[in-house]
């Protein structure tokens, strides 16, 4: 024992001296502390710059020769795509065109500045966009715009219309950005942890869904009205199918077009991926045929497609929120702040894993956080990444955000001096890149087949995650699937797997009797183990699994022992008055032989207050102690306090011992702070492991039979 404890504690001695002589400094060495102390508070300060600004971090250290030429051809790419992307995604979030190329050169500028990924391409993402389009639809309808012209027809005021939804979603991205940033420097980074992968995949596949129902009328040309809140889907389907006798020939033509060349040429950069320098631009190709050839054939006029119409150039000043928007889009806001964070942030794990660095979840956060925030200003709709994109910046050689900054030049140029010359693109073109581009998701369908042979309880939330979000919408649906997703966590916890546990001959290893051939019970003694941890949800059903478990019926042999005990209480009061009675006859002068053995009876009585079960005439239990493994307890609280006190009552009532292993501290103090402990129930029946505990009780179970024989 000495040369065990004895380096330790010299060790301790040395440590204790320097922490001393740290705490009390000579007075000659104050000046110099104050100054240690000035270069710790910049140290700090200089830290805090560079997690808030990662680029200071690693700029300095770019890899010119290696990565600049990598970055320049990917930014190019992932520029090329933005420009089509954020036109569809602006008419997917029901806004003008321009706010897409907002939202496609601010946030992806500002996240060169803020970001921690490298291959993450930030900007307009399908499922936030009909989020917001499902929102602006149901709070500003076109119906509140109608006008009438010549005193007799209705018509949209398209101009008042689009002004009122860009205030409206300008407003939802500053509070989704103030939302990100305020969990970001909380810490609330793991928020993101309660939407399991199987839950976004489910959301993600059938928002999918809503946005190809909200494209279908750009697809055949035909205007349907606009539906929000549960089943507004079905509904707009219904109504998309009674007005296809309506069907513009000529929009159906373009939009079925466009779809078979964009995928078409989408699988062949697939395929050809590892020979081409770049992904063929099709979408921008797409757009700029389509374009040349409505306004050269004038399809609008000609065949009545409609077309994108006027995109103002130049940037716009910042504008201030319309606060009074934020009581009636708070929990939107919050749901569009969370799904966004967690198509980010898994995407960013993902290349960093591949890639070998390391993603701030936190910082991220507070990046995705900002570019929402200050893009709101400037007229931008919320963002998150593109898988898309993100993957076509990493496989034409993008290293890091520096192709975010050229990418979104190129979305500056373009709307400086491009983007005007757009305003002939019809609408079905958009429609098309978009549907094009949900092949990713629709794909996510195979997921069933790989949950079913998985886990079948992942499966349910991936498929009650895909219908909630069909019938109740993007936003209860998301709502209804966490909810559902946590009452799963609970179940599981409500119903672990109870086990015995044996050992394994020879050795201090201890595992489940049902599992593992070589391990055998300990003889009088039951190893009780739970896979979870014990709370108010589970532990009366740890109580009964422990009884059980232990292969006797604890609550009927309570009962019994209770009735004998009763039985015997009547007889000792039937003793009681026979003796009051024979003590009187004494007093008067009868039967007085009788008082010796009343008095030797109460004797031996007195001296056993309780009665054991083998007196009463009742089964013991073929054990002696009970151990309980409590290494996955994680915490405890009032109720399961009160039931473990109940447990080893009712244990102590049938002559059994209740010991307590692998106990962690932050559970024992729980403990003692729930005043757990008594005299009954002590510290001294805790044990560090349960070899520890099974060796004291079946030592201790030795010791009376050894007084025994030496006392015989």
């Amino acid at each position: 024992m000495v040369l065990r404890h004895r380096a330790p504690h010299e060790v301790l001695s040395e440590a204790d001296l320097e922490e001393v002589a740290q705490r009390k400094p000579p007075p000659e060495l104050s000046l110099h502390s104050c100054l240690h102390k000035t270069r710790c508070s910049a140290s700090t300060a200089k830290s805090l710059l560079f997690r808030f600004l990662p680029f200071l971090h690693w700029l300095p250290r770019y890899p010119v020769k290696e990565w600049l030429l990598g970055d320049i051809t990917s930014g190019f790419s992932v520029g090329i795509m933005h420009l089509p992307q954020g036109l569809a995604y602006a008419l997917l979030a029901g806004l003008p065109p321009v706010t897409g190329l907002y939202s496609s050169f601010y946030p992806v500028f500002l996240y060169f500045f803020f970001g921690t990924s490298r291959h993450n391409s930030v900007g307009p993402f399908a499922v936030i966009s009909v989020m917001i389009g499902s929102l602006t639809e149901s709070l500003l309808p076109s119906e509140n715009f109608l006008e009438s012209v010549n005193g007799s027809n209705m018509t949209v005021n398209e101009e008042q219309l689009n002004a009122a939804r860009v205030e409206l979603v300008a407003t939802i991205t500053v509070l989704t950005g103030i939302f990100q940033v305020a969990l970001g420097l909380l810490q609330f980074g793991f928020v993101v942890t309660y939407l399991s992968d199987p839950l976004v995949r489910g959301y993600t596949t059938a928002a999918s869904i809503h946005v190809l129902v909200s494209q279908l009328k750009n697809v055949f040309g035909v205007s349907v009205g606009e539906q929000s809140g549960p089943l507004s889907m079905f509904v707009t389907v219904i109504e998309l199918c009674k007005k296809l006798p309506e069907t513009n020939v000529g929009t159906l033509v373009t939009a079925i077009i466009a779809m078979v060349a964009i995928f078409l040429v989408k699988e062949l950069n697939h395929r050809l991926a590892a020979k081409l320098p770049m992904p063929i631009p099709i979408e921008l190709i797409t757009i700029i045929v389509s374009t040349g050839i409505s306004y050269g054939v004038n399809l609008k006029d000609k065949f009545g497609i409609s077309v994108v119409g006027n995109i103002p150039s130049g940037l716009k000043a910042p504008v201030a929120p319309n606060v009074s928007y934020f009581g009636q889009v708070v929990g939107n806001a919050f749901a569009i702040a969370v799904v966004g964070y967690a198509i980010c942030i898994s995407l960013g794990k993902i290349f960093a894993l591949k890639h070998g660095y390391k993603v701030d979840s936190n910082q991220e956060l507070i990046a995705l956080g900002l570019c929402n925030f200050l893009g709101g200003f400037f007229q931008c709709f919320a963002i998150s990444c593109s898988m898309s994109r993100s993957l076509v910046q990493e496989s034409t050689g993008g290293n890091s955000q520096v192709a975010g900054v050229i990418a979104s030049l190129v979305i500056l140029v373009t709307i400086l001096k491009i983007g005007e010359l757009f305003r002939d693109l019809p609408k079905a073109i958009l429609s098309a890149i978009i549907i094009v581009n949900l092949k990713g998701m629709f794909k996510q369908f195979s997921d069933v087949r790989t949950l079913w042979k998985s886990n079948r309880v992942d499966l349910m939330v991936w498929i009650v995650t895909f219908v909630a979000t069909l019938l109740l919408n993007l936003d209860i649906g998301l709502g209804a699937s966490v909810a559902f997703g946590l009452l799963t966590v609970i179940f599981r916890t409500q119903l672990p797997h109870y086990s015995i546990l044996g050992q394994i001959s020879d050795t201090d290893v201890y595992r489940d009797v049902a599992e593992y051939q070589m391990a055998q019970e300990v003889p009088g003694v039951k190893i009780f183990r739970s896979s979870s941890t014990i709370y108010f949800a589970n532990v009366e059903l740890y109580a009964e699994a422990l009884k059980k478990k232990s292969g006797m019926n604890v609550d009927r042999l309570i009962e019994k022992k209770k009735k004998a005990l009763k039985k015997l209480k009547k007889q000792q009061k039937k003793v009681e008055k026979e003796k009051a009675k024979r003590k009187k006859d004494m007093q008067n002068g009868q039967n007085g032989p009788g008082i010796a053995v009343v008095e030797l009876s109460s004797t031996e009585h007195s001296s056993n207050p309780e009665p054991t079960l083998h007196a009463l005439g009742l089964p013991q239990p073929d054990f002696h102690a009970v151990v309980l493994d409590f290494s996955p307890v994680s915490f405890v609280d009032t109720v399961s306090i009160k039931i473990l006190k109940n447990i080893f009552r009712d244990f102590r009532d049938i002559e059994v011992d209740v010991f307590v292993a692998c106990c962690p501290v932050s559970v024992l103090a729980q403990l003692e702070r729930g005043n757990f402990f008594s005299s009954t129930i002590t510290k001294h029946c805790f044990f560090p492991s349960v070899h520890d505990a099974v060796v004291h009780s079946t030592r201790e179970r030795r010791l009376p039979s050894v007084e025994i024989s030496t006392k015989m």
